[in-house]
């Protein structure tokens, strides 16, 4: 069986669609390669950016919670 042939939007070159083709299926493997590259790890936070984070989130779920059960009176 073939496999489909394709044309890449990015450099208009055609290639074959193969099943177990990194990235997108309307580019090529060497138009690909780049973003599957990219480390999708997120970033490192050191102690202060942690506890900013923290504190953060803290008051958003207390103003959630705040705006979800407030009495109407």
């Amino acid at each position: 069986m073939a496999f489909p042939i394709k044309t890449c939007v990015i450099c208009s070159e055609e290639f074959e669609l193969r099943p177990d083709k990194p990235g997108f299926a309307n580019r090529c493997p060497a138009c690909s390669a780049p973003e599957s590259a990219e480390p999708t790890a997120k970033d490192h936070l050191d102690a202060a950016a942690r506890k900013a984070e923290s504190e953060l989130n803290e008051e958003r779920r207390r103003t959630i919670r705040d705006m979800l059960y407030r009495k109407e009176s």
